[in-house]
């Protein structure tokens, strides 16, 4: 009995990391994506110049969050990781090329003049093509992947579904609104004045997102439906939606109260509301509709190995990530920046 408790505990540990190394990548290169999708607003070479240097020191090290989510997730449940390549592989490639052009365009557009313009498009295309493909690679796997025999079985397009391409959009909206936060919390004057402009319309576009999906979802998957509306679970699951309500309206009065880090943070708590009620909808499910988290991982040997790692690993990157922030907090004005 002691070995079956092992068995199943390291799978939920893992399970909890890598879901913190995605919500971590989330919620922090998210702001930074969103920049790059609100940067087509913005005229000016001025303020685009600011725009660019809220995060021209951090975005980097925001990825390493994807990097240890992908290596977790390939050491720890290689089935989910055999299965979900090929089955994302055109937006997961999309999303990988609009990376790289963005990152270019950090390098590079500063010390440009005459292609400039071009650069302003790597990073806004780039932000909104990699935001895109990752809402659409979630809004995939939601729906459920075909596996037999411990193999993905399906086709190349499956992923291109309504409700995927609609997830791939709400992604867009609830980025560019971590944009707007994070730049109304490092800049000032009219620039910020923008940015609190756009944070109510965006607010209702994420929360009307969040109703649509959170409807669509037990519509079309009665496990889900089941998993929320039956009780004992509708009382012990509807803080989540009233905490999302509430939320909602605080960003919406912050606004006219000018409130800048708590409106930042206020929608990270979105993000991580929505985060949870994923993880309520599908555990202990990996690959929907039906592989677990035990079904998929790895050897016992294997999990224990790799934990070390992580265990170290972790602490790291947050302790960096925390100075990092610490060392480049603070607004950021015309003529400054980390270029």
């Amino acid at each position: 009995m002691g070995d079956m408790g092992m068995t199943i505990d390291l799978p939920v540990i893992w399970y909890l990391l890598i879901g913190f190394a995605v919500a971590m990548y989330v919620m922090m290169d998210g702001f930074s994506l969103g920049v790059g999708i609100l940067f087509p607003f913005v005229r000016g070479d001025e303020q685009r110049d600011v725009m660019m240097n809220t995060v021209a020191p951090v975005w980097d090290g925001n990825q390493t969050w994807m990097i240890l989510g992908g290596a977790g997730l390939y050491g720890a449940f290689p089935l989910a990781y055999a299965v979900i390549l090929p089955a994302m592989y055109l937006p997961l490639i999309l999303m990988l090329l609009a990376l790289i052009f963005r990152g270019i365009a950090f390098e590079f557009r500063f010390k440009s003049n005459r292609s400039r313009k071009w650069f302003d498009l790597a990073f806004s295309g780039g932000a909104m093509v990699a935001t895109f493909s990752q809402g659409v690679v979630l809004g995939g796997i939601i729906n459920g992947l075909a596996v037999s025999e411990r193999a993905y079985q399906g086709g190349s397009f499956d992923w291109f579904s309504p409700f995927a391409l609609f997830t791939g959009l709400a992604l867009m909206a609830g980025y560019a609104l971590l944009g707007a936060g994070w730049l109304i919390m490092k800049t000032e004057g009219d620039l910020q004045k923008r940015f609190y402009q756009f944070s109510r319309p965006l607010t209702l576009l994420l929360v009307a997102s969040m109703i649509i999906i959170s409807v669509w979802t037990p519509l079309s998957n009665g496990r889900i439906a089941e998993r929320w509306f039956t009780f004992p679970n509708i009382v012990w699951f509807a803080p989540v939606p009233i905490l999302v309500a509430l939320l909602s309206w605080s960003i919406w009065h912050g606004v006219t109260h000018g409130h800048e880090r708590r409106l930042f943070f206020k929608v990270l708590g979105l993000f991580f509301l929505g985060l949870s009620g994923l993880v309520i909808s599908f555990f202990p499910l990996i690959i929907p509709p039906d592989i677990t988290l035990w079904d998929a991982s790895s050897a016992r040997a294997s999990q224990t190995f790799l934990i070390v790692g992580y265990v170290v690993l972790v602490p790291l990157v947050l302790a960096y990530t925390a100075y990092s922030y610490y060392v480049f907090r603070g607004k950021v004005r015309a003529g400054e920046g980390y270029h």
